[in-house]
């Protein structure tokens, strides 16, 4: 009895066995854009290898391309149906994180849209949107691609994607942003001032209508809502780092910018990000939810 194969499908195999590792950066970059938790992402990715393997590759030209459109339409059937996950969650929501240093163990193409202001920003967008916006403004697809995907007309995807770059333009206006540089000093004050518990040196480095945004997922202790202003942020994480005082602070390139992870009993307790401008924290993420920590 016959293998079942296809002629030719052992060369076709070959050809994915030997780029999929080119490519894989850029399926799994789509997913985690798409839909902000590392877990998803990489089961994306293993979906798109296991969809490649069992598929006629000979006519395709752009495999890069063709594997990516898989992932976008993967991870947008899971976008739908994670709305109604979003509205069930217990407290914010913020992104898994996502270490893109040298250290990381998931290569990812690195630009503004994987930080964690802009996965918040991209939260609010309908699922169409996204899908739109990632995969014109980010991967510089056609609109007749996007529109396959989205099983829409070419124009309603170049409008879907139109509007989801206005949107994200008016939610990214702001003051000037921080610079590598500015990050690392600020960052580097804050904590040496969270490790010897000065209250002051933390006022200082907050925003007077800075916020304050915990993610603990119904998992562990974290606030249910967001916390203003930089005071009464600063006394809160006073009072939590007395509590729970880490066994070290460490800093960490996550999601393309510097951030803080904090290890206490051998395991990572929470990841930090930040949003800074003109020297002064605006806005303070921190994941506590364990189920989003165990990649970091």
């Amino acid at each position: 009895m016959g293998d079942g194969h296809a002629p030719g499908r052992s060369e076709q195999q070959d050809r994915l066995g030997a780029e999929w590792e080119t490519h894989r950066p850029a399926v799994f970059g789509v997913a985690y854009r798409l839909l902000g938790s590392v877990a998803d992402a990489e089961d994306v990715a293993q979906d798109v290898w296991l969809r490649a393997a069992g598929s006629d590759l000979n006519q395709v030209d752009d495999l890069r391309a063709w594997l990516v459109t898989v992932a976008a339409r993967r991870s947008y059937d899971i976008l739908k149906s994670a709305r109604s996950r979003r509205e069930s969650y217990v407290g914010p929501w913020l992104p898994e994180p996502l270490l893109t240093g040298p250290d990381a163990s998931e290569p990812v193409l690195v630009d503004e849209s994987v930080g964690a202001a802009m996965l918040l920003v991209m939260e609010e967008l309908s699922p169409p949107e996204r899908v739109a916006f990632v995969l014109h403004d980010v991967f510089a697809f056609e609109f007749s691609r996007i529109a396959e995907v989205l099983d829409v007309s070419v124009p309603a995807a170049r409008q879907l994607a139109s509007r989801a770059r206005r949107r994200v333009a008016k939610a990214k206006q702001s003051p000037s942003q921080a610079t590598k540089a500015e990050r690392e000093r600020v960052l580097a004050a804050f904590r040496a001032a969270y490790e010897s518990g000065d209250l002051t040196g933390l006022v200082r480095l907050l925003h007077p209508d800075a916020v304050y945004v915990t993610d603990g997922g119904g998992k562990v202790s974290a606030a249910r809502k967001l916390i203003r202003g930089g005071e009464r942020i600063a006394e809160v994480m006073a009072r939590v780092g007395r509590q729970w005082r880490p066994d070290r602070i460490d800093f960490a390139e996550v999601g393309g910018e510097l951030a803080l992870v904090f290890r206490r009993e051998g395991r990572v307790y929470s990841v930090d990000t930040v949003q800074i401008s003109d020297g002064l924290i605006t806005a303070y993420r921190r994941v506590l939810n364990p189920d989003k920590l165990s990649r970091v």
